[in-house]
């Protein structure tokens, strides 16, 4: 199993992400942070780290997680909406769980960050089909299924892109919606 690293979470191991359309309205000192945090691959590590959150009264945005290239290791990236203190604060208690290795925080991390989403959208007729079929190729989104009454997307990009995405097939039925949440890799050599 991976040993915790031996640091400890500082200004720049918690982040602020860009706004999100569509997320919860936030007071001024407010804003969304989004971590990664790596922990080791068991049952019920996810809920030790949500029961933090929950503990200290953060709604959690966006949450995904998955193994990393080290089977023996997940990746959480988390997206929550506070204050800069309480954060930090929050930081720290999730670092303190016998299970995390790493939290990083990337408020000023130069990342790339992606969302996946599939909408599946009511098509009337061949006329309705066509026009969602035009505006996935302008959003590079995919048709992975199609019948005679439906049609589904995949789309991938930033949240925004999903957002605005959603508010063009919105004139249809949307029938149903899921979207993976926010994930992150920083640029360059460096490694989280």
């Amino acid at each position: 199993m991976p040993k915790k690293q031996e640091e400890t979470p500082n200004q720049n191991t918690l982040y602020a992400a860009e706004q999100l359309a569509g997320v919860n309205v936030m007071s001024g000192d407010e804003h969304l942070h989004t971590i990664s945090v790596l922990v080791e691959n068991q049952p019920g590590v996810l809920a030790r780290v949500a029961h933090v959150f929950a503990r200290r009264g953060f709604n959690i945005e966006s949450l995904a997680v998955s193994r990393t290239e080290d089977s023996t290791v997940s990746r959480m990236t988390i997206v929550v909406a506070g204050d800069d203190a309480a954060f930090e604060q929050m930081g720290k208690q999730i670092y303190k769980l016998v299970d995390v290795i790493k939290v990083i925080d990337h408020t000023r991390d130069n990342l790339v960050g992606r969302e996946l989403a599939l909408i599946k959208i009511r098509a009337k007729d061949a006329t309705e089909r066509a026009e969602i079929m035009q505006i996935a190729n302008i959003f590079r989104a995919n048709l992975v299924d199609i019948s005679d009454d439906t049609v589904m997307v995949e789309v991938t990009g930033k949240s925004d892109k999903l957002d605005a995405m959603q508010r063009m097939l919105e004139k249809f039925e949307i029938l149903e919606l899921v979207r993976t949440g926010l994930i992150v890799l920083m640029r360059g050599p460096k490694q989280t």
